[in-house]
């Protein structure tokens, strides 16, 4: 348990930027942040689509090299059947993603403010820090 838990905590290094996705049916929320769980960048918008996907990719590859960062990990809820298109596509480009488990990231997200309301913008921030 306590292995597992330190190969969880040493993926993510001072070199890596941290995405979190929050998938929905037409358009998906993202939230970069870095090792230390600081926000670099606030809820960009994915679209649900080929051309959203390619656009999201080149945004990552200047978030990159804007943050001086080495690797790309994401993150992300397996909501329904939405994820798995971008997960094809990143996978196609060789980046990495983990799924976050649906209770831990509602309850993560009650913790912080105590408050059960559903907000794509506050979800993706959850689940960048869960990574």
């Amino acid at each position: 348990m306590i292995s597992n838990k330190n190969q969880k905590i040493n993926q993510v290094s001072e070199d890596i930027l941290v995405i979190g996705i929050d998938f929905a049916k037409h358009k998906h929320f993202t939230c970069t942040i870095d090792d230390r769980g600081r926000v670099l960048q606030k809820s960009y918008v994915i679209l649900q689509s080929y051309a959203g996907f390619e656009a999201f990719y080149e945004h990552l590859l200047a978030l990159k090299a804007a943050h001086e960062k080495q690797e790309i990990l994401v993150g992300f809820e397996p909501t329904g059947h939405y994820w798995m298109n971008l997960a094809a596509f990143l996978t196609n480009y060789g980046i990495p993603f983990v799924m976050v488990d649906l209770m831990h990231v509602n309850r993560s997200k009650e913790l912080d403010d105590n408050l059960q309301m559903k907000n794509d913008q506050k979800d993706v921030l959850v689940i960048s820090r869960l990574m």
